[in-house]
């Protein structure tokens, strides 16, 4: 119930994921990201006119040059806030994206999932959901976090509609948040607690044996 919450007492976390963790599943494994190792395969599926679609609602991009590209990925690697992931299909070898946990809060057990992109052939595919189920299933069982968000641009009906599918609960909008690239952002924040995470594993679990039938 609304009280039994308000007289929970409730402990903050020591725990924080670390930058050296490695998240692996069925199809896929979240490695830290590595410029050094990671820059030639992601600046392929993530450059060029043809892409720069994966940059419109992002702080980063579009890149043209690989020199670009890989001061970004070591920008990500620097921000010490930022715990950033480059995403590997098990299958081929690839590197075929990134994804990022950022707003790390554990005395409020609170985190968000962030920074995410893959490149276009591995959109819509198995690859988001199941690397969204190990952060989730890391930090709800192994870091005891009680919220995981999701925020992006209110104009992103892709990351809106990614997030819904995904089993995040709308909770609003922050109107004129940012300013990104020069232009307003009203932020659109979605979130998972800890009382529904069983309930949406089996719902992503059920998803990733369907994605991976196709």
């Amino acid at each position: 119930s609304v009280f039994q919450r308000m007289t929970e007492t409730l402990t903050p976390s020591g725990k924080v994921p670390g930058r050296d963790l490695i998240l692996q599943g069925e199809h896929i494994d979240l490695y830290p990201l590595n410029p050094d190792q990671d820059v030639a395969d992601l600046f392929v599926i993530g450059s060029g006119e043809e892409n720069d679609v994966l940059w419109r609602y992002m702080p980063h991009g579009p890149f043209r040059t690989e020199a670009e590209f890989r001061d970004y990925l070591e920008s990500l690697q620097r921000n010490s806030s930022l715990v950033p992931f480059v995403v590997v299909d098990k299958a081929s070898s690839k590197r075929i994206g990134i994804i990022t946990f950022l707003n790390i809060v554990p005395a409020n057990r609170s985190i968000e999932i962030g920074n995410i992109w893959y490149g276009k052939d591995w959109q819509k595919t198995y690859a988001n959901t199941e690397a969204c189920l190990l952060t989730l299933r890391y930090c709800f069982n192994e870091l005891e976090y009680r919220r995981f968000e999701w925020k992006c641009n209110a104009e992103n009906e892709k990351s809106k509609a990614a997030a819904l599918g995904l089993g995040f609960t709308y909770e609003g909008t922050f109107r004129q948040h940012m300013i990104v690239k020069g232009k307003n952002r009203d932020t659109t924040w979605f979130s998972i607690i800890d009382k529904e995470w069983k309930m949406v594993e089996e719902k992503l679990e059920n998803r990733l044996k369907k994605h991976a039938q196709k």
